[in-house]
């Protein structure tokens, strides 16, 4: 646990910054259950789950692909916004930054698409009667979101939030395969989520391996202004948010990481926050977050 010398500092800088960034990884949803599937935990039943996450996987294996997109997204429809969640949804308020961050500005880049951020923003903004900053922004989605149905055909590309559980019939209950180490189901095709104009094959709404994240031009416009810069539960492996921190450090600004772990980018951070994030972020903003959970 850091010294309460450090957090006394993080809390001066904080109280000086004006255009103030999170940049979150994975690590941020780990405390609500969301799996990484990343280093030891990257297989998903026998398949690499980063190579699921392709364009050309979905071209080959749509009924394989889906069957991984359905069981994540039963696993974020049944996990709850943690203490950090909420955390950095109390700092996208105004009324409360103000108190911590006088005149300043705050957002947070996700590279999460798992919806958690979102909801914890949503019981925030109602709790405080608060209208949700859009310039800047206080929240970037950058690869996408889960919920998203996405058209694969390119000429409609229609996009529809959908939070059915399951999101199509043929797919219940593939989930407890996992568990259960059966054979993988071999859905047609015709039977995987369609789309809700055009009735063609949809598609996870997230940002694969190989494709543009969102809102690169104005996450680019955020990190050039930033003079500090919040990296929570990310190893900094997968660019471009993986130099975000480094750009705000070249640029003058300052950079605290909250990991679980220290990572080699990590020791150009000015402060470092080694332990669970929705412990550590929440005592490093000063913020009481308690009644939010539950």
């Amino acid at each position: 646990m850091p010294s309460p010398t450090e957090f006394e500092a993080f809390q001066r800088l904080l109280a000086q910054s004006k255009h103030i960034i999170a940049v979150a990884g994975a690590g941020l949803s780990a405390a609500s259950g969301i799996p990484t599937f990343r280093g030891d935990g990257g297989m998903w039943r026998k398949y690499d789950a980063m190579a699921l996450a392709t364009p050309e996987a979905f071209a080959s294996y749509p009924s394989l692909v889906w069957q991984f997109y359905h069981y994540r997204r039963e696993a974020a429809l049944k996990a709850q916004p943690n203490a950090a969640h909420y955390a950095l949804g109390m700092l996208s308020v105004p009324e409360i930054r103000q108190k911590i961050a006088p005149e300043s500005t705050f957002t947070l880049i996700t590279q999460n698409v798992d919806n958690l951020s979102p909801r914890a923003n949503e019981k925030i903004f109602a709790a405080y009667e608060a209208t949700p900053p859009v310039d800047p922004p206080h929240l970037i989605e950058m690869h996408g979101r889960l919920f998203d149905l996405r058209c694969s055909r390119k000429k409609c590309k229609h996009t529809e939030f959908n939070t059915s559980s399951p999101v199509c019939e043929a797919l219940a209950g593939t989930e407890v395969l996992i568990e259960n180490q059966e054979m993988d189901a071999d859905i047609p095709r015709e039977q995987l989520p369609r789309c809700g104009k055009c009735r063609c094959l949809a598609r996870p709404g997230v940002v694969w391996f190989g494709e543009i994240p969102h809102h690169l031009p104005l996450i680019n416009n955020l990190i050039a202004e930033a003079d500090l810069c919040l990296v929570i539960g990310t190893s900094s492996t997968v660019y471009p948010a993986a130099g975000y921190a480094a750009e705000v450090k070249d640029n003058g600004g300052k950079v605290a990481v909250f990991n679980l772990e220290s990572t080699d980018p990590d020791e150009d951070a000015d402060f470092l926050f080694v332990g669970p994030c929705e412990e550590l972020l929440p005592k490093a903003l000063g913020l009481d977050v308690m009644h939010l959970l539950g």
